[in-house]
């Protein structure tokens, strides 16, 4: 059976094996890099399943690490990362990180996120339906269904709820979703989220001041929470 390969990025020797003994435990192949240049090179010659990048490099920022490995790289990038200021965690974001993990962190947190990240990378692809516990998305016709049930929702509630369903399990931050659905020139107008956020729960949750598919990150954005 293959095993994911891990590539951690940081040049914290307690980290590296604190990662390493927590990730092979849970049956990951894990590697590690201590330099910029060193992981990026890693990534390029023998490209992993997943990547932890630390933000504080000895030899270039993990910022510029990040955006240079976006270049060609698809697959989940995590960041861990000391830096827990909204600035830093939104930049990282949006600059393609699939999710941010504070240290010192949990490791059963942080082994749930790399599943998550995993998980959601495999079920990419071609899907032409995103089944959710009670809700399910046509991405062909555009239907929604919730327990068998049609949700009628406008033309920009779908593209939000689409974008959040085929980005599962990621932070979308505010900036990344207002470019995305209305448009570059409406990147700061935080209201029209928060407004159609608010629709889209009253029609697809159970309970919409305590939602349990579209879930709030406090100051960055929003992320869609449900396993399919």
């Amino acid at each position: 059976m293959h095993k994911a390969q891990i590539l951690v990025i940081d040049d914290e020797v307690q980290i590296q094996r604190l990662l390493h003994i927590t990730l092979q435990r849970e049956d990951f192949d894990v590697s590690s890099a201590s330099t910029a240049a060193e992981g990026i090179t890693r990534v390029a010659q023998h490209p992993p399943d997943l990547v932890l990048l630390d933000l504080g490099l000895p030899d270039k920022s993990g910022h510029d690490v990040l955006k240079h490995l976006r270049e060609w790289y698809s697959k989940p990038i995590l960041i861990i990362s000391v830096q827990s200021d909204e600035a830093a965690i939104v930049k990282a974001l949006d600059d393609g990180a699939n999710d941010y993990v504070i240290k010192p962190f949990r490791t059963g947190e942080l082994v749930a996120r790399v599943r998550t990240a995993l998980r959601n990378a495999a079920a990419e692809g071609n899907k032409t339906e995103l089944t959710f516990s009670d809700l399910t998305i046509d991405l062909v016709s555009r239907a929604v269904k919730k327990k068998g049930v049609a949700v009628k929702l406008t033309a920009t509630e779908y593209s939000l709820l689409s974008l959040l369903a085929r980005n599962g399990g990621k932070v979308l931050t505010h900036h990344y979703m207002l470019t995305q659905i209305w448009g570059q020139h409406y990147h700061e107008q935080s209201q029209y989220l928060r407004v159609f956020i608010g629709q889209l729960r009253k029609k697809i949750e159970d309970d919409p001041n305590r939602p349990t598919y579209i879930v709030t990150e406090s100051g960055v954005g929003y992320r869609f929470t449900a396993h399919q």
